[in-house]
């Protein structure tokens, strides 16, 4: 009776996950008084691109809305390598807050790691850095901008010139974007749909940009965070509208481009934008373990670090969800874990011996594939949440689809532009697959 209460009322809260267009009237001043943190605030060039995309509209983006134009190129660090020394290289993505940052400063203070902080705002992730202690000499802040190809360009190139000769030996993708609130689509320098655009098409060629040079380190590892949000076999995938479907990647057929905002050529629908992200995420490390694991002996694997219910990656969901969702995912779902550990859970992806195996999904304390059993403390077990031990999780059946996730590489390959030449061993093994 209990597990079905909270089922039930894990569903009244699906709500709170809606586009706000969806909710009702007046959604216009919602989005006005309680998103003050919203696509125009962080992204304020595009301010004057939120107007609704006529059909007829060309696929192209205005010089006036660039987030990332010449002024914001970033001059190439050097002598990278006496700074990293003997310490391993390791590459995180949205670094300068939440998990991203929690992982970082867990990795760095190990002293075993030198962390190249990968951010949109090189100034706020010095300064947070200096904030939570992390050993000077142990870090340096590198502007990536995943809205932009470009950027993720214009990254990999100072990455190696910070380096020089010295392979990457570690990258995470952590960086996303959730948007669940926006009636309209918000687009990337590219014209893509912003959440798809940043978390996966950035981290796609990132990846496949680096994976020629990290094919030389010992003991490489790459992690791409994934998310209950896109398996629907966990109680937040399964139960909480709407469910990640990529259908048959008609959207991504078409380019993916503006006005074209998801993934299976549907109107837009915020957050199922995201969770469909999660997916072509997840499947991504399926194909890259498939494609080149055995020829370049990197790890690929994904990880859902449990529910951190008060990260900014909510900052745009309404003042009483983000007041009442740690609450439930502490004492109701037992999905909650705190910033830190969650940091912690990553960097065991990456640093731990046991984790030493590529094309796994690893989580913790039961993989939120149920409603939390109770406990004595009054904090629910066994949902995905603080504590337990990590294991192999199983994904979806939808994840898993092959034939999609093939699919899904070719066409994210053309999308991002990517050249046979610019790919591991110049693009040979995709000849046979």
């Amino acid at each position: 009776m209990i597990r079905f209460v909270a089922i039930a009322y894990l569903a009244t809260l699906a709500r709170g996950f809606a586009p706000v267009s969806l909710q009702g009237k007046g959604f216009v001043s919602q989005v006005t008084t309680t998103t003050p943190l919203s696509e125009t605030t962080l992204y304020p060039r595009l301010a004057s691109s939120l107007a609704v995309v006529s059909s007829g509209e060309k696929s192209s983006i205005d010089q006036s809305t660039k987030i990332y134009g010449p002024e914001s190129k970033e001059t190439p660090k050097v002598l990278g390598g006496v700074k990293i020394g003997l310490r391993k290289l390791v590459v995180i993505t949205g670094a300068s807050s939440g998990l991203g940052l929690s992982c970082a400063e867990t990795l760095a203070k190990t002293g075993k790691y030198f962390v190249v902080m990968a951010c949109r705002d090189v100034e706020k992730g010095k300064r947070v850095a200096k904030e939570r202690g992390l050993p000077d000499g142990s870090y340096t802040v590198m502007k990536l901008e995943l809205a932009s190809l470009q950027s993720v360009r214009d990254f990999v190139a100072n990455l190696k010139a910070f380096k020089s000769a010295r392979p990457l030996t570690h990258l995470i993708c952590n960086a996303a974007v959730y948007k669940p609130t926006d009636p309209e689509p918000v687009w990337t320098d590219d014209g893509f749909e912003m959440s798809m655009g940043v978390n996966h098409f950035g981290h796609f060629l990132l990846v496949n940009l680096l994976l020629d040079d990290m094919s030389r380190a010992k003991g490489a590892r790459v992690c791409i965070v994934g998310s209950i949000t896109g398996n629907t076999n966990t109680v937040g995938g399964g139960l909480v509208y709407p469910q990640a479907n990529l259908g048959n990647l008609a959207g991504f057929e078409k380019g993916a481009t503006k006005p074209v905002a998801m993934a299976d050529g549907k109107p837009f629908f915020g957050a199922k934008a995201y969770k469909d992200s999660k997916v072509c995420n997840m499947m991504t490390v399926s194909e890259l373990h498939r494609r080149y694991h055995e020829d370049t002996g990197i790890v690929f694997s994904s990880m859902y670090p449990g529910c951190i219910a008060e990260t900014a990656l909510f900052r745009e969901k309404r003042q009483w969800f983000r007041k009442l969702f740690p609450v439930f995912m502490k004492y109701v779902t037992g999905g909650y874990v705190g910033e830190k550990e969650a940091g912690e859970r990553l960097a065991q992806v990456i640093d731990d011996p046991q984790c030493n195996k590529s094309g796994v999904y690893w989580s913790w304390n039961g993989g939120a594939q149920t409603v939390g059993r109770w406990a004595p403390d009054g904090k629910p077990r066994g949902a995905g949440g603080s504590g337990g031990e990590i294991f192999e999780n199983q994904q979806s059946d939808a994840v898993r689809d092959i034939e999609t996730a093939k699919k899904m590489w070719a066409l994210s390959k053309k999308a991002v532009g990517l050249t046979n030449k610019e790919m591991y061993k110049n693009g040979k093994l995709e000849e046979d697959l």
